[in-house]
């Protein structure tokens, strides 16, 4: 039996709970082995406690080998004052506080009606500056915001490096060539997203059998929902990976079937693309895909690749099969779906139930 794992699963808020339920099922079905420990954080954390991630939640969560992340809801209004003053969202904490500076979002076609075919890319977004640096204040007795936008070229050049490597494992992996696009807008941001293009362009430079392209982030979101099948890896800072990943999802299915994992040097954290989903919380639809693939690439990077493989394959099987969820069109709920997965995945097995 391969090696156990620790694995901090943080439900959240919403339909967070519902899809990480269904992910700790199959984890069971794949890795009996493993230990998952239930950790409390998010809004409904917040609201309770006062502390969105709890000193205790972030301690346990760092000792595991990774962490499973659902979703978290967002307050309304200013959280300057009020009764949300002091909530700080416990996804964005977890990334600066692990050092998890790298976002990889996988986008890839669906055998489903609503998914464009041919496409295969690989959004590397930079995950700890930027505008989610953090840096606000108001000025002028309130009348004016102010959003400090932070560009190092430390962080551009390791989340660059990253993108480079990931470039060149998949091109060595689907015997094509590498390709990097390079997505900025320095023609406006002259001195902070010049220095992301400089930064980028020399660690690139250092690859010759990497073909590189630049894109401005305007031109890129075009160019990406007309021709997405040209394009293989894509790095950009944080906000403008965030926003295009997202956009990259309506191709291929929706927000429903897209995951990420949030990299560092020490650290691991997979999450679904999608947010808590408030409006469908508790109904028991919300389709579980984004979080077993979420699952997988928490698999894969632990090293399972086989248990990841197979659950790719058996998620696949069931988007060609169905059932679907509504947002795809159909009438199932989370739970029939993830039922399919199982069957899918151990047709002999029995199916895990009523896991946390």
């Amino acid at each position: 039996m391969a090696e156990p794992h620790r694995i901090a699963v943080i439900a959240g808020d919403g339909v967070g709970p519902e899809v990480v339920g269904s992910a700790c099922r199959v984890h069971a079905a794949l890795r009996p082995q493993d230990e998952l420990l239930q950790l409390e954080a998010g809004f409904g954390t917040f609201e309770a406690t006062g502390i969105a991630l709890p000193e205790e939640s972030f301690e346990a969560a760092s000792s595991c080998d990774a962490i499973l992340f659902g979703a978290v809801g967002s307050p309304a209004g200013r959280l300057d004052s009020g009764a949300n003053h002091g909530y700080r969202s416990p996804i964005l904490e977890l990334r600066r506080r692990l050092g998890l500076y790298a976002n990889l979002r996988p986008v890839s076609s669906s055998p489903i009606d609503s998914s464009r075919q041919g496409v295969d890319l690989l959004i590397v977004r930079e995950n700890t500056e930027g505008l989610y640096a953090g840096r606000e204040r108001i000025e002028d007795d309130g009348e004016t915001a102010i959003a400090e936008r932070v560009i190092t070229r430390a962080a551009s050049r390791r989340i660059t490096e990253r993108a480079v490597s990931a470039a060149l494992e998949r091109a060595a992996a689907l015997k094509r060539p590498a390709l990097l696009t390079i997505v900025h807008k320095a023609n406006v941001l002259r001195l902070s997203d010049g220095l992301f293009r400089e930064t980028a362009l020399d660690v690139a430079a250092g690859h010759p059998q990497l073909e590189v392209e630049e894109q401005l982030v305007d031109s890129m979101a075009h160019r990406l929902f007309l021709e997405p099948e040209r394009y293989d890896v894509i790095v950009a800072p944080n906000l403008y990976g965030d926003i295009l990943s997202d956009a990259a999802a309506a191709l291929v299915g929706g927000l429903g079937l897209v995951a990420s994992a949030n990299l560092g040097d020490k650290h691991l954290l997979v999450e679904p693309v999608h947010g808590s989903a408030p409006d469908i919380a508790g109904q028991g639809i919300a389709n579980p895909i984004a979080t077993l693939r979420a699952l997988g690439l928490l698999l894969h990077e632990l090293g399972d690749t086989r248990a990841s493989r197979s659950l790719e394959e058996a998620i696949e099987a069931v988007l060609r099969n169905g059932p679907h969820t509504p947002d795809l069109g159909g009438a199932a709920t989370t739970e029939q779906v993830t039922d399919a997965v199982l069957e899918t995945l151990q047709p002999t097995s029995p199916i895990p139930q009523d896991l946390p």
